[in-house]
């Protein structure tokens, strides 16, 4: 007398019909496992026992099964763990400065916007521009004159072409190169003042709130000032 596959997880109370709402069906345990293995060696044909191939593929695929489970509860654990550092770390900004890739700044009354931006290769025309973001206004040109490639830092003191203290509020910053021959634009990183933190859900992350500016995700931040 052979017992099937599907006789055996009925005798073990584990086999669903195919009409069975989902919630109805059962994970195959360890304990399990082995007691359906035994029970398909008691049954199997006298004349046609499994072989010792088939016998030990069973046995591998759940210990393959068995590990991932294993695994994937771990990973689970380690993301956990490494997004609770990162909010702990997070926190500790608040009300510090960082350098943060974005083209708007601020500029507090009586303040200054500074920052940098990466040179790809060394130019002898480098540039910074402040723009009215409202009107599209050239308020102050920086002229950097002839930088090596790199890092390049530049800082406004508030004042426009003028000479006179801008309007507080939000000003797009464009910095530009003659490379090759051709006037290429760079993004910058502005140094902003961390206002708060949030904890985001699925793929959103953990986010920095900047003053002025608005949030940026925390893998973001290019340093901590």
């Amino acid at each position: 007398m052979t017992t099937n596959a599907i006789d055996t997880f009925k005798n073990l109370g584990l086999a669903t019909t195919s009409n069975a709402p989902a919630q109805q069906k059962q994970t195959l345990g360890q304990e399990q496992f082995l007691k359906l293995l035994t029970t398909q060696l008691t049954h199997q044909d006298p004349m046609k026992p499994m072989e010792n191939g088939e016998f030990l593929g069973q046995m591998a695929q759940f210990s393959t099964v068995s590990g991932i489970q294993e695994l994937q509860a771990s990973f689970k654990d380690f993301a956990s763990s490494t997004s609770s550092g990162q909010a702990l770390q997070a926190t500790g900004l608040v009300g510090r400065y960082v350098s943060a890739p974005s083209q708007d700044a601020l500029l507090s009354a009586g303040g200054s916007v500074s920052g940098d931006f990466e040179l790809s290769a060394s130019s002898n025309q480098v540039g910074v521009r402040i723009i009215n973001p409202k009107t599209g206004e050239v308020i102050k040109t920086l002229d950097l004159e002839a930088q090596a490639a790199g890092k390049v830092a530049f800082d406004w003191n508030g004042l426009d072409e003028n000479g006179q203290y801008a309007s507080p509020g939000i000003y797009k910053v464009e910095a530009q190169a003659l490379i090759d021959g051709k006037n290429t634009q760079m993004a910058t990183n502005i140094k902003s003042k961390v206002e708060s933190v949030t904890m985001g859900a699925g793929n959103t992350g953990l986010q920095v709130n900047l003053v002025g500016i608005g949030s940026v995700k925390f893998n973001q931040l290019k340093q901590i000032l």
